[in-house]
């Protein structure tokens, strides 16, 4: 994938995963309140907010693709996606579903985000000359 069709992919996906972070904020607020425990509903709120973290450093990142003319940023946003769907989706899969074995997945999506962060951070110590090179 070229550079700019990277860059528009990132920022689309990660505007979707925005919009449907915030829809599942709303959901979580507002009818499930109710229907799950405390604990639960902590498990299920973390998911909504790493969700939302991640999903604008998916479109940090596909900006950072496009102004720095960098591919290699569009990795770091690309390990954002697969984390929110892995640590994210875990943790929807534990507080809703009841399914708890998925909690030993959350640790590997979490995993990813912090990779997926310093990669980003690679590239912005490379941009800003820091590593000898531009």
């Amino acid at each position: 994938m070229d550079i700019d069709a990277s860059s528009r992919w990132l920022v689309f996906v990660g505007c979707i995963c925005a919009g449907l972070g915030v829809a599942a904020g709303a959901f979580g607020a507002h009818l499930l309140k109710g229907l799950l425990d405390q604990p639960l509903l902590a498990v299920y709120d973390t998911a909504t907010r790493y969700q939302m973290y991640h999903a604008f450093g998916m479109v940090l990142s596909g900006f950072a693709v496009r102004i720095g003319r960098d591919a290699g940023a569009a990795k770091a946003g690309w390990m954002f996606l697969a984390g929110i769907l892995l640590f994210s989706g875990s943790l929807y899969g534990v507080s809703l579903l009841g399914v708890r074995w998925l909690g030993a997945v959350t640790p590997v999506g979490g995993a990813l985000f912090i990779l997926g962060w310093g990669m980003l951070a690679w590239r912005a110590w490379r941009w800003a000359g820091c590593a000898g090179t531009t």
